[in-house]
């Protein structure tokens, strides 16, 4: 690990400070962090030439984080993905969070965890940011203790580890948002993705699970061997026309840490695997993005990336058969996903 630097990235609407953290390891990849959002603005690993490329979509300015959707590099919480209707019951009562999508909550609502800036320090070779999330904030019940640990290990992997406590019952599902392009630039759709989930959960119109959990064996939701993503995308079935392309959780097979995702890119050789202890991935082929330039005047279209998000199943507090998103009083949320960069 050759270390993290620190230079100040701009100053938000609200007047605070942003600093932007960069982790290198011995083999030269970086990683570009804000205290904004815990949000990674560029992940910079060497293609088979050995030329450095940034697989990360993301902006140049503060100003472009705070104005724009879409969530990119960003951490999300307390809840990511969506809530059905934005109300849920916890011991016996009921609490109505925002709805910033149409009828239901999504990625903690107005102002997540994705629009604040959190408390930062270096541990050594590990990036640390802390909040506290108030009871009552965006209609959560209970003051929630986060921390959020990015370390660029020398192997080639940039771990993230979430820790979280609460005081009170409360629903925490914590992950990255980052869109990954292993070429840099163009679409994905060439890419390879191989994930390791023999189950999928299928939406209603409003993105919302049924509560189903479908074998995608004979589907298009079928990953199980190396395919690319293009493959299927213009596919029939009804949950990728609804959704125009990939935007669905995955239940992965097996338990605790294991390889959750492959993602390979043949015109860079830059492979990722995804691992993770946590129980599903939204995969999300950035069917929405819509023309916005970000980094290096890079245009952003429709299918520019895809996001691999770790999570507890979306909606799960609706649905009994979903592994639980409830965080009781005195307990710890703990859980880690890296994101490991290799040639292939």
């Amino acid at each position: 690990m050759k270390g993290i630097i620190s230079a100040p990235f701009g100053v938000t609407a609200g007047g605070e400070q942003v600093t932007a953290f960069t982790l290198e390891n011995a083999q030269g990849m970086r990683a570009t962090v804000l205290d904004y959002g815990c949000t990674i603005v560029s992940i910079e690993v060497p293609d088979r030439a050995g030329v450095l490329c940034d697989v990360a979509l993301g902006y140049k300015t503060l100003a472009e984080y705070e104005k724009n959707g879409g969530y990119l590099g960003a951490t999300v919480g307390r809840l990511a993905n969506r809530l059905a209707g934005g109300r849920f019951s916890l011991a016996e009562r009921e609490y109505a969070l925002y709805c910033n999508d149409g009828k239901n909550h999504l990625h903690g609502g107005k102002r997540g965890f994705d629009k604040y800036v959190w408390e930062s320090r270096i541990e050594g070779e590990t990036l640390c940011f802390s909040r506290l999330s108030p009871d009552g904030e965006e209609g959560y019940p209970g003051n929630l203790s986060t921390e959020v640990r990015f370390t660029f290990r020398d192997d080639g992997a940039l771990e993230l580890a979430y820790h979280a406590t609460a005081d009170a019952d409360t629903l925490v599902s914590l992950t990255n948002h980052s869109y990954f392009n292993l070429a840099g630039a163009g679409t994905v759709l060439s890419h390879a993705l191989w994930l390791n989930a023999s189950h999928y959960t299928p939406v209603d119109e409003g993105q919302i699970p049924t509560g189903e959990l479908r074998p995608v064996e004979g589907t298009a939701f079928d990953f199980r061997q190396e395919k690319e993503i293009g493959a299927d995308i213009a596919s029939q079935d009804e949950q990728v026309k609804a959704a125009g392309g990939y935007d669905h959780n995955f239940l992965l097979d097996g338990e605790g840490m294991r390889l959750a995702a492959r993602l390979y890119c043949p015109e860079t050789g830059i492979a990722m695997e995804v691992s993770t202890d946590l129980p599903g991935v939204q995969v999300y082929t950035a069917n929405m993005m819509g023309h916005v330039t970000g980094k290096g005047g890079q245009h952003y279209g429709a299918h520019s990336a895809i996001c691999l998000e770790t999570q507890q199943l979306p909606d799960a507090i609706h649905h009994e058969n979903f592994p639980s998103p409830v965080l009781h009083a005195g307990e710890s949320w703990d859980h880690k996903t890296s994101f490991a960069f290799s040639i292939r």
